[in-house]
């Protein structure tokens, strides 16, 4: 009796340590997303999180990370640079996620990039373009998939070149992402053609994000008699100002108008045939622009599953949980410094094209995609007609133009 108690004893002791050592197995992989999920740029973050609960399913359903099912956790930064860090703090320290996925605005993202270093947990940024969590403040633990600031404005400079608009200005919200698409359209466009004039910033129009009545800035804008203007506006900001711009005759084609962020689906959808035909727009992404097994199963996915095309920001957290599996996957772990250093010159085919991580200052290296808005009878939202593709390495600036120095 005492050998059977005991070995009864055994068993279950034995059964305990077995259930542990399939708990800790089947332990979840966590992933936290924080994006802009109130307000007036809302519908950002409402398709980034479709993106990325499309791409989380999809992980899943083909058998997880290294086995392990995928969980999603969802904070919204309200586009306030102190709410993204409390939220990343929340997300690595109460929820024990292993990676972080986001960002919209490029103010929240210079204030976080600088405190992954202390989570020690790896950030990918999807959306905020601002080129300083790339280049000046880049560190370990901060990569971008997505194109930045310089890249996409490198694209509308060559456009602009072309063109015949020999004074420009711009309208751009009053913060870091708006000045410095300014700043860097100029340096790119004069190196390009010369004899151009670009007016000083307190003859340009920089609405803080809180505007709702953009006449004012209309009117500077019509009254500097500029034949070229550089819009990076975006989110709820753009969409008032076209509607406002086209009751207020902004659109006459009396000026030549480019919008770096203007293809957002977000946006197209909000507007429909309120927005102008013939007006040049960038994106990160566009649904239509890659011929590939990969983008057509994403767009089909998404548009069946949303009844919409997928927007930049669906396709960057979508694209971000896909890198992570797939970087996981080579790893076998989802041990955070294993990930950081599988990411760092990692390639992946994705929706977007081919995008390469450089291990340099950890920027994505893709293909970029500007276009001329137009009307299609089969669309409900204005398509890209013609659409202009850009090889990455022709955009995409050198590392020590970027002053990342990785340490």
């Amino acid at each position: 009796m005492k050998k059977r108690f005991i070995l009864g004893i055994s068993v279950c002791f034995l059964a305990l340590i077995l259930s542990g050592t399939v708990y800790a197995a089947a332990k979840p992989v966590k992933l936290g997303f924080v994006y802009i999920m109130s307000g007036p740029f809302a519908t950002y973050g409402q398709f980034a999180k479709q993106g990325a609960e499309l791409a989380i399913d999809e992980v899943n359903k083909a058998g997880g990370i290294n086995g392990r099912t995928v969980e999603g956790f969802f904070e919204d930064s309200t586009g306030k640079s102190d709410v993204g860090i409390r939220v990343i703090r929340k997300l690595v320290y109460e929820a024990g996620v292993d990676a972080v996925i986001g960002l919209d605005s490029s103010g929240v993202a210079s204030a976080v990039t600088p405190v992954m270093k202390e989570l020690k947990t790896p950030l990918i940024i999807t959306h905020a373009a601002t080129p300083d969590v790339t280049g000046t403040n880049c560190n370990r633990y901060t990569f971008r998939i997505s194109l930045n600031l310089n890249q996409n404005i490198a694209m509308a400079a060559k456009i602009a070149s072309e063109g015949k608009a020999k004074t420009w200005t711009t309208v751009g919200p009053d913060y870091s992402f708006g000045h410095q698409s300014w700043e860097y359209f100029q340096k790119y466009l004069s190196q390009r053609k010369s004899g151009l004039v670009f007016l000083p910033d307190d003859k340009a129009a920089f609405p803080p994000l809180s505007t709702t009545d953009f006449s004012p800035y209309i009117t500077k804008v019509i009254s500097s008699n500029a034949d070229g203007v550089l819009i990076s506006l975006w989110g709820g900001n753009l969409i008032d100002f076209v509607r406002q711009g086209m009751d207020m005759g902004f659109f006459d084609g009396k000026r030549e108008v480019l919008m770096t962020l203007g293809a957002a689906t977000e946006v197209l959808y909000a507007l429909k045939d309120k927005m102008p035909e013939g007006i040049w727009v960038g994106t990160r992404y566009w649904f239509n622009a890659n011929n590939t097994p990969v983008n057509k199963a994403f767009v089909n996915a998404y548009h069946k599953r949303f009844g919409v095309y997928p927007s930049y920001n669906a396709h960057g957290a979508y694209a971000a949980v896909k890198m992570y599996a797939a970087a996981a996957a080579k790893a076998k772990s989802v041990d955070k410094e294993k990930i950081v250093g599988t990411l760092e010159g990692f390639a992946l085919e994705l929706p977007v094209g081919k995008v390469v991580i450089r291990p340099e200052d950890h920027q994505a290296v893709t293909d970029g995609v500007w276009g001329k808005t137009a009307a299609d009878p089969k669309v409900p939202i204005r398509v890209l007609k013609p659409l202009r593709k850009f090889a990455g390495k022709d955009i995409t600036p050198s590392v020590a133009e970027t002053g990342c120095k990785m340490k």
